[in-house]
């Protein structure tokens, strides 16, 4: 047997370098008992690495194409068609032709072949690679079978194999490719079978494409195909599509495009009982590989064949769950505006943070809601919460419900029936001066209340800076643990969230009454400007003081402009005026340096130790605000509210019972004034406790680097909490865990989240419902006031944010993180949010036209464009 090809039943299950992702799925297929499988061989790598190996025009080429982007692409072009070039005309050794002839003569010189390439980075779990390499179909004789394994080789570096390489993180050095040659079959019909529909991703709903002829009509987009899907043995759905042509092969070789009759392009492809033979072998391979599988088959003589069997790569993983009932998930990550996956370290924490019912999935977190739409009281109060603050997950749970043999209602009972009907009788009163009953007393008397919640947890953390400083080993860990239920006491406060949910009832007491009395929307926007204690928005006008700070110094300035690395503080002390600018950095990194972008991962960079972050926007203070801005900024908003306050007391007094309607409302709106700001304390107190953590672990990953256990002390990061104990007990370590979890982050960060999925893997889609909206509006949820023009800025990283007065910020989401950037513009857009996350919180404090929960705004919205943003009715205007 030659080394240079392997017959498609010789194949062993771990030859992926020697015969590609391609050809090892159908060494397997192949083998499967009841698999029809076209007879063939695969051409291994080892015969390409014997052509390209010596080859060192080849080799400089491949060293030019490691120095190129994935944006070069004239270059990218000119470098790989030269490296086509050498391999087509290379000549092939005379054992790879020996070894192709002998098996050609086994199967027959006289058929007619496929010639399909496989790569070594191909049908991956997080990189499919599908078409990035070629195929030729209905080929004859020899040497045309030896010059298309030539193409095939040389199509490893097609301008679009090379940038998929680039985008990916692959090595082109590191890819090899085999060639597969099979057995030709002349279908009369063909097509695709994914196992979970590829819309919505339910795994238990089968979908397949099919279309008259070769495949390739299909792939190509020259027909629209038939599309059937199948549950549960029944097919439940079938569009027939119009199939005016259809790719045959020709007698002497090759293939050609033909029109079909007019009765046969309207017909359906495959017969119901086809349909369900072909799903119930989709669901057989399903099982043999574990996982969903998009199967490309075709149908000759009433037999199905199968060419290709590989993982559906793009499939939001299902969160993890104990039991096979029904359930309902929703991301956590849209309401914590941090949808990019989470290292397992960083969801260990969260998870031992939360007590809410949260699984794994995609490397990030779902709340599991089943229960709660399950019981009339609990998905009452749910619908009523998350209708407030993300209308798409509202939507979308409606969906769900309207299901009503997906979710099984629990009957009420007699206490649950009873605050039913107090809940109807109170919204009925809902036009009366009436307080919410989660406002009690204290609140309104005694402001002070706040204070001493911060100030219990600043002792808190610390008390836990000294007592950490004495741990390591396994006493840290279980130190941590330890202290993380001192974290959930102060955290979940029975005081803190009774004073957080009273501003919260307050601003919806507000905004409901002044609009019934007064005609008055979102008045509560207004008077939440300026408010005392809001650690976020404080952040952002203290980056401005120490903007005021560097202004005068201009060599500060232009060093600052050239920075490069994090050690700038170094070169700072050198220039007139930098020490003081030097200090003025480090102590805001003092009281901020914890914060950072996706900040509830405890394994992201925090702002103390990548502290360049902060410089672009230290220079845009600079640039764009004169001396003392921050206070000017302060002192505005408070006045503005002011002003709406005294507004609105006068024209209540005007009105029946306006004494009254005026007393209460001055009550909410001290509530408001005193409370609201405390809403964005507790994350910070949060993530200044794990920033303590996260520097205590990682000196000890310092020890275990030393040790040689692991290779990099980041590489804890993709240990759990409880896998990193045991490894700092044992000073053991599975290494081939870090480098699966890696590859396993590298797939979930290009995964786009879903906002709700179910236990079937069907990701349910909400929309805004709303109507009387102008022509080519985008809609969204409202969540500060008012109505801004200006020019829409997109941008998806805090990094690259250059900003200028009067831009419009457009982005996937914010956290705290952003809040330096709100000081520069005059509205935001976020694809993700609600009426109380914390880009809505800081847009409201600082008066900024705010529109959230905008479905693809980033895509829909081009940067540069002038938009204009209707922070009140909550859409925007496209307007050039």
């Amino acid at each position: 047997m030659s080394s240079f090809v392997l017959g498609l039943h010789e194949m062993e299950s771990r030859q992926l370098s020697l015969v590609g992702g391609k050809g090892l799925n159908l060494g397997v297929l192949a083998k499967l008992e009841g698999i029809q499988v076209p007879e063939g061989f695969c051409v291994t790598t080892e015969a390409y690495q014997t052509v390209i190996g010596q080859n060192t025009i080849f080799n400089a080429l491949l060293d030019q194409l490691a120095e190129l982007k994935a944006e070069d692409l004239a270059q990218i072009s000119e470098v790989s068609s030269r490296i086509r070039q050498i391999i087509v005309e290379a000549e092939i050794p005379a054992d790879v032709v020996n070894a192709v002839t002998h098996y050609l003569s086994q199967l027959g010189n006289e058929h007619a072949y496929a010639v399909r390439s496989s790569a070594t980075a191909e049908d991956l779990p997080y990189a499919s690679f599908a078409g990035q390499q070629d195929t030729y179909l209905n080929i004859i004789g020899i040497e045309a079978i030896l010059q298309h394994i030539s193409k095939c080789w040389a199509s490893l570096f097609t301008d679009r194999a090379v940038i998929y390489r680039m985008q990916n993180g692959f090595d082109h050095r590191q890819v090899y490719l085999s060639v597969i040659v099979q057995r030709m079959v002349f279908p009369q019909a063909s097509g695709i079978l994914f196992t979970a529909d590829p819309v919505t991703s339910n795994r238990k709903l089968l979908s397949i494409d099919a279309s008259y002829g070769l495949g390739e009509a299909l792939v190509s987009g020259l027909v629209s195909a038939d599309c059937y899907k199948v549950l549960e043995e029944k097919i439940v759905d079938k569009r027939i599509g119009t199939k005016k042509l259809a790719i045959f092969g020709r007698t002497e070789g090759g293939t050609e495009t033909r029109q079909l009759d007019p009765e046969q392009q309207t017909a359906q492809t495959l017969t119901d009982q086809q349909i369900l033979q072909l799903a119930r072998l989709g669901r057989r391979l399903e099982a043999h590989f574990g996982q969903p599988q998009d199967i490309e088959w075709c149908l000759e003589s009433d037999t199905f064949y199968v060419v290709q069997s590989r993982p559906i790569t793009t499939l939001y993983p299902i969160p993890e769950a104990n039991d096979q009932e029904n359930r309902v998930y929703i991301s956590v990550g849209h309401q914590q505006m941090m949808t990019a996956p989470i290292k397992p370290l960083g969801l260990s924490f969260y998870l031992l943070t939360t007590p809410a019912p949260m699984r794994r999935a995609g490397g990030r977190l779902y709340v599991d809601v089943t229960a709660m739409l399950a019981s009339p009281a609990g998905r009452a109060a749910l619908l009523n919460t998350i209708g407030q603050s993300e209308p798409l997950v509202k939507d979308a749970l409606m969906t769900i419900i309207k299901r009503d043999d997906f979710i099984k209602p629990l009957p009420m009972n007699n206490n649950e029936q009873a605050n039913e009907q107090a809940n109807e009788q109170a919204s009925a009163k809902s036009n009366k001066a009436k307080a919410p009953a989660g406002i009690e007393a204290p609140f309104e008397h005694d402001p002070s209340i706040v204070s001493a919640l911060i100030k219990r947890s600043e002792a808190s953390i610390e008390e836990l800076k000294q007592r950490i400083q004495t741990k390591s080993g396994s006493a840290l860990l279980d130190f941590i643990l330890e202290d993380m239920q001192q974290l959930k006491s102060i955290l979940f406060d029975p005081q803190s969230s009774a004073a957080i949910k009273a501003a919260m009832d307050a601003s919806a007491w507000i905004n409901e009454n002044m609009y019934n009395w007064l005609g008055e929307k979102s008045a509560a926007d207004t008077l939440s400007q300026s408010v005392p204690n809001n650690i976020t928005s404080e952040m952002g006008r203290e980056l401005l003081e120490v903007a005021d700070i560097i202004r005068p110094y201009p060599q500060v300035i232009e060093y600052l402009q050239h920075v490069a690395d994090d050690n700038f503080g170094d070169g700072l002390v050198k220039l007139e005026g930098g020490k003081q600018a030097r200090d003025a950095i480090n102590a805001y990194l003092n009281k901020y340096g914890m914060r950072c972008t996706g900040e509830i991962d405890i394994t992201r960079p925090r702002w103390s130790e990548k502290p360049a972050t902060l410089i672009p926007l230290l220079l845009g203070n600079i640039k764009s605000f004169e001396h003392n801005a921050s206070k000017r900024m302060f002192e505005q908003g408070r006045l503005e509210a002011l002003l709406k306050e005294q507004e609105l007391l006068q024209r209540l007094q005007q009105l029946p019972d306006g004494e009254q309607k005026a007393t209460e409302t001055k009550r909410m709106i001290d509530i408001i004034r005193n409370l609201s700001g405390y809403r964005e304390y507790p994350k910070y107190s949060m993530i200044s406790r794990y920033f303590i953590y996260k520097q205590a672990l990682l000196k000890e990953a310092e020890q275990l680097v030393q040790a040689g256990v692991i290779a990099n002390k980041e590489d804890i990061y993709y240990l759990t909490f409880a896998e990193l104990h045991e490894v700092v007990r044992t000073n053991k370590l599975d290494e081939q865990l870090i480098s699966k979890r890696k590859d396993d982050y590298r797939w979930y960060d290009k995964l786009t989240p879903p906002r709700v999925i179910t236990s079937d893997g069907e990701i349910i889609t909400g929309a805004h419902k709303r109507e009387n909206l102008p022509a080519g509006a985008i809609a969204g949820l409202p969540v500060s006031s008012g109505v801004i023009e200006g020019r829409a800025r997109v941008i998806l990283n805090m990094e690259d944010a250059e900003l200028e007065e009067g831009d419009i910020l457009v982005t996937a989401f914010t956290d705290p993180s952003w809040t330096p950037l709100f000081v520069s513009i005059k509205g935001l857009v976020t694809e993700a949010g609600g009426l109380m996350t914390h880009g809505a919180v800081i847009a409201r404090e600082y008066g900024l036209p705010a529109v959230v929960c905008v479905e693809n705004a980033t895509t829909l919205i081009k940067d540069g464009q002038r938009i204009r943003v209707h922070g009140t009715e909550g859409y925007i205007e496209i307007l050039q």
